[in-house]
């Protein structure tokens, strides 16, 4: 930083009106003029010169020192305005006693259009029954022809169906880490083949996972149709805060969302390798589907229940 404000300073002071003359005043002096006034002349040039760039200069700096907003400065879920409401309806949630429920319970969810436009639009289209346009993938060539089939089965159905749009009905709750996120939107078996949405605003909003019912999206279209609420009770948020776009904030049912936390969720065997040989406890090693799949087809932090969204709507 202090080499950039120095060369800031010289490349200021260089383009600074008069530096032209100040360079060339003593091999170019006027031969029929008086010594004295040639001597004041150049002394009022090389005055204006320091003048016009210590102010340039000046003006450089200042732009280059303007503060970068921290973390501190980003704002609250809480402050952000909501323009609109939907709806989900989760099926599956055990009772009380522990056996499934055969019934429903609603989370509504406000969404921050004036903060996330772009990516509120798209989950509004996912809500509604209307779906989000999004075309079919390419068709998969495969080496082996029973393979091939299956491929031009999944291609022929999309296309077929490809002009009805995604939405959420029957989709999965696929992930919860409890604490820290729960990830819906896994979409049912007729979407699969349809390319993801991504997930994107024009500048960053700021807000952060600070409270418990957040609901964000994953920057990009690694996650597919997914969006993600933060259930509260972890500090560390630094992943959802850098990777993913606040979009709203549940307004009813988070006693749903606290239900749905407390999921029991499929866990990796917790095999002491290090500890056999004397050595401290290791971090257990990812699957090779967590690996080498991603998060969509990791089993790791699945529910052991089926979590269905047995309906979504816009209110």
């Amino acid at each position: 930083m202090k080499h950039r404000v120095i060369t800031a300073f010289g490349w200021a002071m260089l383009t600074a009106p008069g530096f032209q003359a100040f360079i060339t005043s003593g091999t170019n002096q006027p031969t029929n003029s008086s010594p004295l006034s040639d001597k004041t002349a150049l002394h009022m040039e090389r005055r204006e010169w320091l003048r016009n760039g210590i102010s340039a200069a000046v003006l450089v700096v200042s732009s280059m020192m303007e503060p970068v907003p921290s973390a501190s400065a980003l704002s609250t879920a809480s402050e952000a305005e909501v323009t609109s409401k939907v709806y989900v309806d989760i099926k599956g949630l055990p009772t009380t006693e522990g056996t499934p429920s055969t019934g429903t319970q609603r989370i509504v969810i406000g969404l921050f259009g004036k903060d996330a436009p772009n990516s509120v639009e798209k989950l509004v289209k996912l809500m509604s029954p209307q779906g989000l346009p999004a075309l079919c993938k390419p068709r998969e060539e495969k080496l082996l022809q029973r393979e091939q089939l299956e491929a031009n089965k999944v291609y022929n159905s999309c296309i077929e169906g490809q002009d009805r749009g995604v939405n959420y009905d029957y989709a999965q709750i696929w992930r919860i880490v409890k604490g820290e996120r729960i990830d819906f939107g896994s979409v049912a078996g007729r979407f699969v083949a349809r390319k993801n949405p991504t997930w994107e605003e024009d500048k960053p909003n700021g807000l952060r996972n600070d409270r418990p019912g957040v609901v964000s999206v994953r920057k990009g279209a690694d996650s597919g149709f997914s969006f993600t609420i933060y259930p509260g009770g972890s500090s560390n948020t630094i992943d959802l805060d850098q990777n993913q776009i606040v979009v709203g904030q549940v307004l009813e049912g988070l006693d749903v969302v606290e239900a749905l936390n407390n999921v029991p969720v499929v866990k990796a065997a917790k095999v002491n390798y290090m500890g056999l040989t004397g050595g401290p406890r290791a971090k257990d090693a990812p699957t090779r589907s967590c690996l080498y799949g991603g998060p969509m087809y990791c089993n790791e932090d699945k529910p052991l229940i089926k979590l269905t969204m047995y309906q979504t709507g816009v209110l």
